[in-house]
This record gives C-alpha cells, structure tokens and sequence, in this order.
C-alpha cells in the first residue's frame, strides 16, 4: 500500500505541497516558488515515475488522490502545482499562454519536476507523464520529451500538432462523449497520430463529460450547477476503466 498523506495521518487538502523544487526551478528560468505532492509506493524502490499534471483548477485533492492511486500501482507520482507562485488567480492566464505558444515558464517547471525525479535515485529510469483537462494538453505537448510514456485526459490537441507529436512516445487517451468543450477530440487526435505513426490508445466514452475522471465536483462551488449542466462533473461508471487503461499503458511502458 502506497505511503500517503492519509497514512501520516494528515488531511490531503493540508498536505498538498511535500516537495520544494523552488530553487531548482529559479535557477533554471522557471518560477522562484514550485512546490508538487510526491506519493510513494510501499517498498524500497526503485520504482517506475510519473510526472501528474493537473486540471485548470490546481493542485487540489482531487489531484492528490490521483497521485496516490498510482503510487498504489507502485509508480513514484509527483503531481507539480504550476501555480505555486501565487495560486490560480495570478498564474492561470500565464500558465494557460505557455501552453497555446507550447514554450514558457510552465514548461521550464515541467522540466524541472521531471528532472527532479529522474535525480532523486529512487526511479528505474523509466518516466511516464498523466495530465487532465489543461494538465492533458501539456501532456500531450510532452510526449516527445524524455518520456517513456503518457497519459492523457480531456486534453486539447496542441498548436501545429504534428510538429508538436511528430516522434511522441506511446500514448493514451481518453475522453467524453459528451464533452462539449472537445467535440470529436478523440477521433480527430487518433487519425493524427495514425499518420504520424506515434503508438497510441484513444477512447471515447460515450455516456461522459468533461473531468470524469474526478471523484468529486470541482471549482468553484457557486459554479458547480453550470458545471454539471455542461457535462463537466465525475462518471463513476466510466472512469474505472479509463483508470485501468491508463495503469495498463504505463505498466507496459513504464514496468516491462
């Protein structure tokens, strides 16, 4: 059973932020507060790694929750807040620029998460990278950058995208049906990929929306009714098997 933050005892809303990457990243070019939540699986390790990306709400618990279930699957999770230095409020536009240019600070802090993982000596070497809704577009914009594998969730195609995924490591994908944020995003990212010879796994689910992989509502509360008309609320029927795709993918990948 993966070490956690419910295992010491403490809440995952106070616990959010385990890891300091502060110094590295201001040293690098990126922001000078970066924090991530690291889970561990049980065991001594070495362990395969994953880099998580959140949803464009943050480092939340929800994410929390996501990073300890794949330490459960015995990878070691780092779940980065690309809005340490300064919360949503002031990093979300910036944040959300460097992901439409694909070049900014946000990819300099990716960078160093990543690095800080594969520097720790607790990995085999072998790094996957997961990311949700916004966190799955900069996924899928890392997939040809020093990773074994990705996973992506509810993510946009990137600006350019064959340039962007020409020589992508294998992928996984997964989306909703109803999502009215990403109409037809499923089939239109597998036909690119398909001519772009890039291994991949793409699947629509019919019957949800956006954020279904989530196990609770997320964002602001005044907006949650907007939210579920929209389709952007969890589908407990759905997401068991998104999950199983995706520790599939990065057990072939990131175990073998």
């Amino acid at each position: 059973m993966a070490r956690t933050a419910a295992d010491k005892g403490k809440s995952p809303s106070r616990d959010l932020s385990n890891i300091d990457l502060s110094e590295a990243s201001a040293a690098a070019g990126g922001s000078p507060v970066l924090r991530g939540y690291l889970a561990t699986p049980e065991g001594d390790g070495p362990f395969p790694a994953v880099l998580m990306i959140h949803e464009i709400f943050g480092l939340n618990d929800i994410t929390v929750r996501h990073a300890d279930r794949l330490a459960a699957a015995g990878y070691l999770t780092l779940a980065v807040d690309l809005f340490s230095d300064g919360g949503p409020r002031r990093c979300l536009v910036a944040t959300m620029r460097a992901l439409a240019a694909g070049e900014g600070r946000a990819f300099t802090d990716l960078a160093t998460a990543r690095d800080w993982l594969q520097d720790s000596g607790r990995t085999t070497g072998k790094i996957g990278v997961i990311g949700f809704c916004m966190g799955g577009g900069f996924a899928l914009l890392l997939a040809n950058d020093h990773f074994d594998a990705a996973a992506v969730n509810y993510g946009r195609r990137p600006k350019n995208p064959e340039e962007a995924l020409a020589g992508a490591c294998p992928i996984v994908a997964n989306f909703g049906g109803k999502d009215r944020s990403l109409p037809d995003e499923a089939a239109k990212l597998s036909s690119l990929l398909d001519r772009l010879g890039v291994e991949h796994d793409i699947k629509e689910f019919p019957n949800a929306g956006h954020a279904f992989l989530n196990d609770a509502e997320t964002g602001p509360r005044p907006l949650r009714p907007l939210f579920r008309v929209m389709g952007i609320k969890p589908d407990p029927q759905s997401a068991p098997e998104a999950w199983q795709r995706i520790e599939d993918h990065f057990a072939k990948h990131l175990k073998a």
